[in-house]
């Protein structure tokens, strides 16, 4: 039988209203727990192309301590769930965690386009919109790391050279705009930049502690998930010893590890 895919660990599960979200304790990171679901998802959404045989996946859960009843029930539920598409014994991402997977592609690459001080500002201009139209207005704003000023108007530093995607296009009006205050303060109040870099530091400590597969993986996954939340600020904006670049440097190294198909040396 076939060992499982490499692992690489691409979670979201939710889009955060904050580039802060989680604990800001100093102690231990709260991380969630390791479930057949998310072991599930960990290989998948970091696999390209995002699809495994089910004796595969059963292999990997079995490597981070999940028991093969477990994982195949977790199957059983993700395709009725319409999570999972499943031909031939082989299990494949749906077209809603494909996207999933391509924001958190995203979210290891880091802008490098120079910063002018000019501020992308997009409003909301459309009206008589029902509720799930509005939240995936609100989601898809979020995912594409803006904050609200206030209710319909969202900002961000213009150093993504980002464009609305066609469905939501027209219920925005876009403008450029300089900020006549600070800029660092209207970033602290827009992404409070501070606490998303004290939960990447724990974020970075906890995994360095961690000695099995199982809670590297867990928390690996929890940096991933944190690294979709990143403001992607320019560095003008970024406060002092900015743990983004050491987040995905740590994951870089994990990943490739389980890329060499070594993931006993992983777990030391």
């Amino acid at each position: 039988m076939a060992g499982p895919p490499p692992a690489t660990m691409r979670h979201d599960d939710r889009v955060s209203p904050r580039s802060g979200a989680g604990p800001r304790s100093a102690g231990p990171a709260q991380l969630r727990p390791l479930t057949a679901r998310s072991a599930i998802l960990s290989l998948l959404l970091g696999s390209h192309p995002p699809a495994a045989e089910g004796s595969q996946l059963v292999a990997f859960g079995g490597q981070v301590g999940i028991k093969e009843s477990a994982v195949r029930a977790a199957l059983t539920r993700m395709v009725a769930a319409g999570d999972l598409h499943r031909s031939d014994g082989s299990y494949r991402l749906s077209d809603r965690l494909l996207e999933r997977q391509r924001r958190q592609d995203e979210a290891m690459e880091v802008p490098v386009a120079a910063w002018d001080r000019t501020w992308c500002v997009a409003a909301v201009v459309s009206t008589g919109k029902d509720a799930a139209s509005r939240l995936n207005l609100r989601r898809s704003m979020l995912a594409a790391h803006f904050g609200e000023l206030r209710e319909g108007v969202w900002m961000r530093p213009d150093n993504l050279g980002w464009r609305p995607d066609a469905h939501i296009e027209a219920d925005l009006e876009l403008l450029r705009a300089h900020t006549e205050t600070d800029d660092r303060a209207l970033a602290a109040r827009l992404f409070d930049p501070d606490s998303w870099a004290r939960r990447g530091r724990l974020l970075v400590e906890t995994a360095g502690e961690a000695t099995s597969l199982r809670d590297r993986l867990t928390a690996f996954a929890a940096i991933v998930r944190h690294l979709t939340h990143d403001p992607l600020l320019p560095d003008e904006l970024l406060p002092r010893d900015w743990p983004g670049g050491t987040l995905r440097s740590a994951y870089d190294d994990f990943r490739d590890e389980l890329l060499a198909g070594r993931p006993e040396q992983a777990a030391r």
